[in-house]
């Protein structure tokens, strides 16, 4: 359930000149804050002085996994950006005390439609985003969230409405019963199975899977790129039991349906998804638009469940004009 985030690296958007180049980046601020009896760890691009525009990363995905250049170019067009580790990965806590999820429990739950023991929910991870804001004095923010970052951008709209300026969900579903959990099982028949591995390079080989098979036939990303980046995320970090969390809390939320708090959402919002994603299916992106009142829907030909250098800047200003609209 790897997301789309690797896939715009710093050096493959310079190869394909996808985005400005300048000679001074905006200006960057690490740190961590405590937000929600958690440890967040952040990245602050711009001055803290503008409107703030958070990214959301999906399942298991680091703060490293928003490209840099997609962030300085959202930063020089006027504000700050931020993204960061959520909880159980990168630099963030991990909640090891929670234990492990139960996944027989957590699948007869699913079937009987009832609320599965899980350590956490995308609930619980969305006030966690709304706390980093409130942690750094921002009162508002254009909300960007990708994959199961979408689901946690979708409820930190509906459950703290104040903390929202405007909503993009890329690549994500509400929860509506009816569509696939994985939209073309075909596509990731050669990703080994989720569970313990057995080492890091175990764990490397089937994330550079799972990114070379979510990227999509019309924008392929090679596999050098896939490894880099795969790897380079071990060394920041490596802590494979937040996977199974976050995966948990994530598989829930693919079948909680959430068509009422969709329809709560007042802010400005668009849905974009790829016409080739192999895992969510367009589908459900549109029904995330068609319960959002005024939401605008945009299909991407040929983008499958990531970002290909070639469509970052296309994303990047679908993203500034629906943010343009608070004003």
């Amino acid at each position: 359930m790897k997301t789309w985030l690797y896939l715009g690296l710093a050096a493959s958007l310079g190869a394909c000149g996808c985005l400005p180049q300048m000679n001074r980046p905006p200006q960057l601020q690490r740190g961590v804050v405590v937000a929600n009896g958690l440890t967040l760890a952040y990245e602050r691009f711009g001055s803290p002085n503008r409107e703030a525009i958070l990214l959301i990363a999906g399942t298991n995905s680091q703060l490293t996994a928003w490209p840099t250049p997609f962030c300085h170019y959202l930063a020089r067009r006027g504000y700050q950006v931020i993204r960061f580790d959520n909880r159980d990965v990168g630099l963030s806590s991990k909640l090891a005390p929670a234990g492990l999820p139960d996944w027989a429990a957590i699948g007869q739950a699913l079937q009987a439609h009832t609320p599965p023991p899980l350590p956490y929910t995308l609930d619980d991870m969305a006030t966690d985003a709304a706390g980093l804001l409130a942690a750094l004095g921002i009162a508002r923010a254009h909300v960007v969230g990708a994959s199961m970052g979408g689901m946690i951008a979708q409820r930190l709209a509906y459950h703290h409405p104040g903390r929202v300026l405007t909503l993009a969900s890329l690549m994500a579903g509400g929860g509506k019963a009816g569509f696939p959990l994985v939209a073309r099982p075909e596509a990731l028949a050669g990703v080994p199975a989720l569970g313990p591995p057995a080492d890091t390079a175990a764990y490397i080989r089937r994330e550079v899977r799972a990114l070379l098979a979510l990227s999509g036939p019309s924008y392929p990303l090679d596999s050098l790129s896939a490894h880099a980046a795969v790897a380079g995320d071990v060394r920041r970090a490596y802590y494979p039991d937040g996977l199974s969390r976050q995966g948990a809390a994530s598989l829930a939320g693919f079948y909680a349906g959430r068509e009422r708090q969709l329809q709560t959402i007042r802010v400005p919002t668009i849905v974009i998804h790829g016409s080739a994603d192999p895992l969510v299916t367009p589908e459900a992106g549109r029904d995330v638009a068609s319960n959002v009142p005024n939401a605008r829907f945009v299909l991407i030909p040929g983008m499958g469940h990531s970002l290909a250098p070639a469509l970052t800047t296309q994303v990047a200003e679908l993203i500034l004009h629906n943010a343009a609209k608070s004003r």
